[in-house]
């Protein structure tokens, strides 16, 4: 029998298993792919969630690796018209951090492994969850996982159970644990879809992110470590079989940068859809990260909404172990996260609309009133606050 029974092994899994077993708690983290991914679709950490991961013991290092993003520039036709910078910010972290989520995993796999290096179980297929009462039990069986594994899987043979006095889904926007559950979702698929991929940076805008608003869609640019930088771009339809060359070719119409195709380590087209479950509380099972609200990747939010998540919950959990009351709390940590994940949809439609196609006039008179805006104080703060996710603490 253990305390806690994580359900997925992603950034938000890990960083929940990490603080909890900092508590001496007993946890399990039951992970369905055989080995870590290599895919690494989100690389933004934003000053909160870093805050937050400073209670892991991983912060330090991430800053380390990472390159520190404190400046935003907005450019159209080839002319600025705005730039944000992040320096006037009260906080610690005046930037935000830019590194591959394969490489963010990996540091918290590590942390985890240093505190418990049992607790993470990787090749297992949750199929069912019973209640108990006192306790639940999740069944499964071992899993092919979806990439190739490095770490042996799971061992078991058969069905095989993990009983646990508490269980969290941070399994993802197709969670097993949401599902078994029947929790309902609400949300919306958006017309928007994206083509980005990673290629070396061979321009002078070092550490500033770059967004480049034109006709065809917006394009942005941001720094990675090791030289590189992601390119994003708006596109007309979802463009599955798109090759390198066909983003250098978007790239250099909309920003006259030329980028070595021959050199692309990564590419992704995708769509947008947002799924908010309809509570993230249901007896002793807590949903949280994508499990509980999946949001556009626009903006870089998701993966450090669920963070935030975590740690709000991991004293809670820590609490109802101990026996203390935590209705009250439990029903507050709802409703503050679920009012963070609808304002990070909000500001992630208005992210894909100020991105969308538009016309050339449209796009002049609105970069006009941009630039005057940003000039002020008043807005440029609130805007470097939104962008930094510091009013979804």
């Amino acid at each position: 029998m253990f305390d806690v029974v994580v359900v997925g092994a992603g950034p938000v899994g890990l960083f929940l298993g990490a603080l909890l077993l900092q508590e001496d708690l007993s946890v399990r983290i039951l992970e369905q792919r055989t080995g870590p991914s290599p895919h690494s679709r989100a690389i933004g950490i934003h000053p909160p969630a870093l805050a937050a991961l400073e209670q892991a013991g991983v912060a330090a290092q991430m800053v380390a690796e990472a390159v520190q993003i404190g400046l935003g520039i907005a450019r159209s036709a080839g002319t600025e018209v705005a730039r944000l910078s992040f320096a006037t910010l009260a906080s610690h972290y005046p930037y935000v951090l830019t590194l591959p989520q394969a490489r963010t995993e990996a540091l918290l796999e590590a942390r985890l492994h240093a505190l418990d290096p049992a607790a993470l179980v990787r090749g297992f297929c949750v199929s069912s969850m019973h209640d108990a009462g006192t306790f639940l039990t999740l069944s499964g069986s071992p899993s092919g996982g979806d990439n190739d594994a490095q770490t042996p899987p799971f061992s078991g043979l058969g069905t095989e159970h993990f009983q646990a006095r508490l269980v969290v889904g941070a399994d993802g926007a197709r969670s097993a644990v949401r599902r078994l559950l029947g929790v309902p979702t609400s949300g919306r698929d958006y017309p928007d879809t994206y083509l980005m991929g990673d290629f070396p940076d061979t321009g002078t805008d070092g550490s500033a992110a770059i967004l480049y608003l034109e006709p065809g869609g917006i394009l942005e640019s941001f720094p990675l470590p090791g030289g590189l930088r992601r390119w994003v771009a708006h596109t007309d339809s979802l463009l599955l079989d798109a090759t390198a060359a066909d983003l250098a070719r978007i790239v250099i119409e909309r920003s006259g940068v030329s980028l070595d195709a021959g050199a692309n380590s990564m590419l992704s087209a995708f769509a947008v859809r947002t799924r908010l479950a309809r509570h993230m509380i249901a007896g002793r099972v807590a949903l949280v990260g994508d499990a509980a609200h999946e949001i556009s990747p626009i903006g870089g939010q998701g993966m450090n909404l669920g963070w935030l998540d975590a740690a709000e919950l991991a004293p809670i959990v820590v609490a109802a172990l101990a026996g203390k009351p935590t209705g009250t709390k439990l029903a507050a940590f709802e409703k503050k996260r679920m009012r963070a994940a609808r304002t990070a949809a909000r500001q992630a439609q208005l992210n894909m609309m100020l991105g969308r196609k538009v016309s050339a006039s449209y796009l002049q008179r609105r970069n006009a009133v941009l630039g005057r805006l940003v000039r002020l104080d008043a807005v440029h703060n609130l805007v470097a606050r939104r962008f930094t996710m510091h009013s979804l603490r």
